[in-house]
């Protein structure tokens, strides 16, 4: 049975949950070639921002499109990591599973690329 009392509270469970997230970002790194490619987007995404004649706000709305796909790519590569340690065995659901995800990805893209043809036109 769960003992809820041992968890850590506070400070320290705010801490150690920056650790988790810092390991999850370090695992996504070395092993998601799609997470650097976002990354890398995000980067050269930040910069050009600033060369539009666009207000801070939509400056802002630019960059967050981006991270948006980030945070979807963050998802989807949970749920695939979640598929696979249940097993490895082929299995319809499993594969609409990891469909899904990638579906979500594929649509947090388009929302992006929405959102920076309306900023910029």
């Amino acid at each position: 049975m769960f003992d809820n009392t041992t968890k850590p509270k506070g400070v320290r469970r705010i801490y150690l949950a920056a650790l988790n997230s810092l390991r999850a970002f370090k695992w996504l790194y070395d092993n998601e070639s799609a997470f650097k490619q976002e990354l890398l987007l995000l980067l050269v995404v930040i910069p050009t921002s600033f060369v539009f004649d666009i207000s801070i706000k939509e400056q802002v709305i630019l960059i967050l499109a981006i991270v948006f796909v980030i945070f979807t790519e963050i998802i989807n590569t949970a749920i695939e990591a979640v598929v696979d340690r249940v097993g490895l065995e082929i299995h319809p659901l499993s594969g609409l599973a990891k469909d899904l995800g990638s579906a979500a990805v594929m649509v947090s893209l388009l929302v992006a690329s929405c959102i920076w043809l309306i900023v910029l036109l």
